[in-house]
């Protein structure tokens, strides 16, 4: 994602009626994907419609899914999300080639203000997934954390921090499991 697209995303979130037409636009067509039955090469298609992407083969997914931007995700090839995950993308989501993600993950990339007088103030920031990433079913990633290439996070985590490069992460908060292990 470049700093034009970033601008654009921050432009987005501070107008409301630009937010509830891509908030629209991404219930429209997740409601579509998630209706009824399709062939993978339909869910790809439907899919990629919903990100703005051109189609990659190699991506496989489960419906449903839901999101409620869709235009901020960017997946790599070999990508595949199992059934029930839910994207919150306004401030980005990139997704590295290879990547698995289990069950039900959330990815969360806005966080309100903390000031009650301000809460309705919104603060966007990306969440960034390495190549050949494990995510475990029921895992919960928060906006701004980035996860290394070839990490693990553990089923039920939470990750509010980021993850360095072959590590597995476990537990609320997630930490340090141990390193990946690789065959020799």
């Amino acid at each position: 994602m470049n700093i034009t697209d970033r601008d654009e995303i921050e432009k987005g979130l501070d107008d409301p009626e630009v937010m509830r037409a891509a908030s629209q636009r991404a219930l429209r067509l997740t409601m579509e994907l998630n209706g009824r039955y399709f062939e993978p090469e339909e869910v790809r298609r439907r899919f990629f419609e919903l990100i703005c992407q051109p189609v990659d083969e190699t991506f496989c997914l489960f419906p449903p899914f839901h999101t409620d931007y869709g235009k901020n995700i960017r997946v790599g090839k070999n990508v595949f999300i199992n059934t029930g995950c839910h994207f919150q993308d306004q401030g980005g989501i990139e997704i590295g080639d290879g990547t698995l993600i289990g069950h039900n993950v959330v990815l969360a990339t806005l966080n309100h203000d903390e000031d009650p007088e301000q809460r309705h103030i919104l603060h966007p920031a990306p969440i960034v997934i390495g190549r050949n990433v494990w995510i475990g079913a029921n895992v919960t990633i928060v906006a701004g954390v980035a996860v290394g290439d070839g990490a693990i996070i553990a089923a039920g985590a939470v990750v509010t921090k980021d993850v360095p490069p072959d590590t597995m992460v476990g537990g609320v908060p997630a930490k340090t499991i141990r390193k990946v292990r690789r065959q020799a």
